[in-house]
């Protein structure tokens, strides 16, 4: 590594809530890869792990400010209150002051050793370096399955992610600040990293199993994440809309003709129960599902433009 990179200032942001019975593992962990890496000359020796406490309800942040006041390798934002994952991270990125900043989960699935080898990359040229799995073998069948096919669908729909890569990145200074010109409340880092554009690489790992605790990112908030990710990213779901309105007009001008000549030409002219109930049944489900994915992007929208604070810092250590 040359000389300017071996001397980069790092910040290990790590978003927490209600983590406390990982935490103290995660920042033993951390602290002792940062104190490696310093000693091996790869990092500043002033780099620092960063815990986000995302408005816990437990003791972390407690935990966090014990561990601050010991050690000088590890540092802590709170903020204000619960803002989500997404939130919680960027006010990481955000407020810390380093010519490197990587971010990872607190539950220790991500491999942690492979830290070393973004930071080569990054020595190489790379702007951006991405963490991404090599399978999904800690996965069950249910969640492999749904995370697999919620990438293809994302990438089906037109929006560019990298495949198996959730938040475990290594960004440079010149990369964050570009992040900041991107202003939507609605995030989906996975997919607002890659539009920046700058030279990146991959660094494959195999993740673990949680160390302990549960997961955060339970059914509904895995849901809500896949909705800002496609509505933010793509506006594929309006233009299906689109294409079946065409495909309900064309039918049902077809049918228009269809009993205007069984009507004038023939004598089957019978008024039918099935035949009334049907299209309207059929049209009205289509009219509540496309009212439905308006809705969706419209309240993104009346998100977007009353362009609240995305997250307020309470404390800093």
């Amino acid at each position: 590594m040359t000389h300017e990179k071996a001397l980069s200032r790092l910040a290990i942001v790590v978003p927490c809530f209600n983590e406390e019975e990982v935490l103290p593992e995660t920042a033993q962990r951390l602290t002792a890869l940062v104190q490696g890496m310093t000693a091996n000359g790869l990092i500043a020796p002033d780099s620092q792990v960063v815990f986000v406490d995302d408005g816990s309800r437990d003791r972390t942040w407690e935990m966090i400010e014990r561990l601050a006041s010991g050690d000088p390798r590890v540092g802590g934002i709170k903020l204000s209150r619960n803002r989500g994952h997404q939130n919680a991270l960027l006010a990481g990125l955000y407020t810390c002051e380093a010519d490197v900043l990587l971010s990872v989960d607190a539950d220790l699935q991500d491999d942690i050793r492979v830290i070393p080898e973004m930071l080569e990359a990054y020595a190489r040229g790379a702007q951006v370096v991405y963490g991404v799995r090599n399978d999904r073998t800690s996965d069950g069948f249910f969640k492999r399955a749904t995370a697999q096919g919620f990438y293809r669908l994302i990438r089906a729909l037109g929006a560019e992610s990298i495949y198996n890569h959730a938040d475990f990145r290594l960004m440079s200074r010149r990369a964050v600040e570009a992040l900041k010109s991107f202003r939507e409340v609605n995030l989906f880092l996975r997919g607002m990293v890659p539009l920046i554009g700058f030279k990146s690489a991959i660094v494959y790992y195999t993740r673990s199993e949680r160390f302990a605790g549960v997961s955060k990112y339970p059914m509904r908030k895995m849901i809500a994440l896949a909705l800002d990710a496609v509505t933010s990213f793509s506006v594929a779901p309006l233009r299906f809309i689109t294409g079946i309105g065409f495909a309900v007009f064309l039918l049902s001008a077809a049918m228009g003709m269809w009993t205007l000549w069984v009507r004038l030409f023939t004598d089957r002219a019978v008024p039918g129960w099935t035949s009334t109930l049907l299209p309207i049944y059929l049209l009205g489900g289509i009219q509540i599902l496309c009212i439905g994915v308006i809705g969706e992007y419209l309240g993104k929208v009346y998100q977007e433009t009353k362009a609240r604070p995305r997250y307020i810092i309470e404390k800093h250590v």
